[in-house]
């Protein structure tokens, strides 16, 4: 059995169809549903159970010889949320609990990890997993820091001779856009936001850059398709022999101007695109670039080339929503 936490989510939901697609009959999902879209991610989905994460271990406790590996992508994934103790419990206390019951149970543990934990990139975005590295990093905001946290306890238990699962991954996932983000409201991808304004109003809009080396719109983010990171999880999967701590992005960033264009050309409508100031809350903490380095999960052996972003876009507009 392969355990998704987060499988109502949007990576999560996706990584369940693309398990369903091989073949794998035995998935139980760990997620609130609640009253919103999340529900519409798991329609078509042939699933074993679903369980809060409240419950998750009362099931797992008797399913020790059941469970092959747990996909971990339950998490707080709003950047704005400032409930530090929230945060702590759901995205570090409980991934810790997990990680722990599969080190005792020889269960393979796959996990999200996010870009968040970079901060503003000042030491640039290199997916080195040792203590000694991730002490460095400085995240800007509380999902960050609570992602962070985790990397960290898990880095200082795989040198320190802690009990460890057979398999340890964390995914440093950055920008991810695709199928099944409706229910995310203003965390949703770029594209996402940018379909909607157009079809509703006729035009984007942008934040104005507020730093004199990037014009407007020309701010950069490594936008990856969620096709992209479900090949990478199920070649995780495939490959039980590869652990550590890894990017997930394409190596190439790409402008939010670049992305617009995009979804205007998708939608065979002519670029409009309205600047507006960056909120002064957010400005302060506003990261100008972001561009993963995935040297280390191309030497891992991961070779599947990466979709191109007008790719990755018009195969999500006019694929998903516009239909």
């Amino acid at each position: 059995m392969i355990v998704v936490t987060g499988g109502a989510g949007f990576i999560g939901s996706n990584l369940l169809a693309a398990l369903e697609s091989r073949g794998e009959t035995e998935t139980l999902v760990c997620d609130r549903l609640g009253e919103g879209l999340r529900q519409h991610n798991l329609a078509a989905r042939k699933i074993s159970a679903i369980v809060p994460p409240e419950r998750l271990f009362d099931f797992l406790n008797g399913s020790e010889e059941a469970v092959e590996v747990i996909f971990h992508m339950g998490a707080i994934s709003d950047t704005t949320e400032t409930d530090v103790g929230l945060l702590v419990e759901n995205n570090y206390l409980f991934s810790l609990d997990l990680w722990g019951w599969c080190a005792a149970n020889n269960v393979r543990f796959i996990y999200a990890s996010s870009a968040a934990t970079y901060g503003d990139g000042i030491q640039g975005f290199d997916d080195d997993g040792s203590p000694e590295a991730l002490g460095l990093l400085r995240p800007l905001n509380a999902y960050g820091w609570s992602k962070h946290l985790f990397d960290q306890r898990v880095a200082h238990m795989r040198t320190n001779g802690f009990s460890v699962p057979p398999q340890s991954v964390g995914l440093k996932f950055f920008n991810v856009y695709g199928p099944n983000e409706a229910h995310k409201g203003s965390q949703r991808s770029v594209v996402h936001q940018a379909w909607g304004q157009i079809t509703d109003h006729g035009r984007v809009v942008l934040f104005r850059s507020h730093n004199p080396a990037y014009a407007d719109g020309e701010q950069l983010r490594d936008f990856i398709y969620v096709d992209d990171c479900v090949a990478a999880m199920l070649w995780f999967l495939d490959h039980r022999e590869i652990s550590g701590l890894f990017n997930l992005g394409t190596g190439k960033a790409r402008t939010f101007l670049d992305l617009a264009n995009a979804v205007f050309a998708s939608m065979n409508r002519e670029p409009d695109i309205q600047f507006i100031d960056t909120p002064e809350p957010i400005r302060v903490r506003y990261q100008y670039y972001t561009c993963a380095r995935m040297e280390r999960l191309r030497e891992a052996g991961f070779d599947s080339p990466f979709t191109p972003l007008e790719d990755g876009v018009d195969r999500y507009v006019r694929g998903t929503l516009e239909n």
